[in-house]
């Protein structure tokens, strides 16, 4: 009987002391979850594991990631449900949330610079102006349709747009998701087909396949666009350590490119992100080097 009483105190001191480290732990990393939303974009993907892979192994922080089309992207940050995205397309793409929504969250301004929308096509493909699509041979080849991604999109909506103020009535706007937009570029591409599509770079399919963006004399899809980081209202009192990562993140086209192009060839979002934070230990310490004060 006291041999088992003892074996019972000394369990139950093991199983205190397990709490007492796990509250130490909890409690190092405040306790608390960080909500990053995004959209099912490539260029979305990386740089979002990017920011999740920092906050939880250079940070500590535990990270919860939201996936959502875009307009429930900028509401969830709005609403204080997500704590931030790294995926706003300013000032044209997202130009219509950012009305909506831009005066319920706070923008830390752009984490990459040098982006681009628009319509591109195969380089093989004869036509270099979005006024060329009008061509109704043209149309009847490339079976009247412009292949896009998610509704909601930024760039649909732009596309919608350019439909109507180039007067491409013989086109449809299909809709689909990122992946399956590269899916029927790629088919095409390997078949010397025509096809035109909805684009963005950074994106990797700029460095696995010869394309290149239709002219847009109308400026539909307006000029270079930026990336920028928004969070929602109080983030800098609640997590200031995070708030102040996230408003250090900064990086490049080909930054970005790397992470996409090792995701594409098939390694998990989270290897690549990691792959790449461990790459880059020098880069990194500058977006955290406070934070970790």
């Amino acid at each position: 009987m006291r041999l088992i009483k003892k074996k019972s105190i000394g369990l139950l001191l093991t199983v205190l002391l397990v709490a007492v480290l796990a509250g130490c732990s909890s409690e190092s990393s405040g306790g608390k979850t960080v909500k990053l939303a995004y959209v099912a974009w490539d260029s979305e993907i990386a740089s979002t594991y990017v920011v999740k892979e920092v906050l939880e192994s250079k940070l500590g922080m535990s990270v919860e990631m939201l996936q959502v089309d875009a307009g429930p992207m900028w509401a969830g940050v709005a609403d204080g449900s997500a704590d931030a995205m790294v995926a706003a397309w300013l000032p044209g793409t997202h130009a219509s949330y950012l009305e909506q929504y831009g005066d319920k969250m706070e923008d830390l301004g752009a984490n990459l610079e040098g982006t681009k929308t628009g319509l591109a096509v195969p380089t093989y493909v004869d036509i270099n102006s979005i006024e060329d699509l009008k061509n109704s041979a043209l149309a009847g080849t490339l079976q009247g349709r412009i292949v896009g991604i998610e509704p909601g999109a930024g760039i649909m909506m732009s596309t919608e747009q350019a439909i109507a103020d180039y007067g491409l009535s013989d086109y449809t706007l299909l809709e689909s998701s990122s992946a399956a937009m590269v899916q029927e570029l790629e088919k095409a591409y390997q078949n010397n087909e025509p096809i035109v599509v909805t684009a963005w770079t950074p994106h990797w399919m700029f460095a696995n396949m010869d394309l290149k963006y239709l002219e847009d004399p109308k400026g539909v899809y307006g000029g270079a666009e930026e990336i920028h980081t928004m969070v929602r209202t109080g983030l800098a009192e609640d997590m200031p350590e995070v708030y102040q990562f996230l408003d250090q993140f900064n990086w490049t086209p080909e930054d970005m490119e790397q992470v996409m192009v090792d995701i594409q060839a098939g390694a998990a979002p989270e290897d690549a992100a990691k792959s790449w934070v461990e790459e880059h230990a020098d880069q990194v310490e500058s977006w955290t080097v406070q934070a970790q004060e």
